[in-house]
């Protein structure tokens, strides 16, 4: 892999995967790899998103046609999960406290 050309496709390979990835943390398609809970930012999956159609645009006519194909399929279906996620309510996040009855009592068991 001490071709020039191959090592350019693999950064764009993984600069396309790793927005690809970010976005569907932030539309709560994934679990977050360092909290390992699913949480939505829709706000920010746009943002993500947005940035591959930047690149998309960009890049026109500097792509061979696999990584054009790769990048508008990415797209299609980031595009796609977002108006998904766009349709349903926000989830709730409640948090208990302690000053609430229902709340469980913190356990001392180890």
């Amino acid at each position: 892999m001490s071709d020039p050309e191959s090592k350019m496709d693999a950064n764009f390979f993984q600069l396309v995967i790793s927005l690809q990835v970010a976005s569907m943390q932030y539309l709560g398609k994934i679990a977050s790899p360092i909290s390992g809970k699913v949480e939505r930012n829709l706000e920010q999956a746009r943002v993500s998103i947005d940035m591959l159609a930047m690149l998309a645009e960009k890049m026109k006519g500097n792509l061979n046609p696999d990584e054009e194909k790769f990048l508008s399929t990415a797209l299609y279906d980031l595009r796609l999960n977002f108006l998904d996620e766009s349709g349903k309510p926000e989830p709730k996040t409640e948090e208990k406290s302690p000053d609430r009855p229902d709340a469980p009592e913190p356990s001392n068991d180890i």
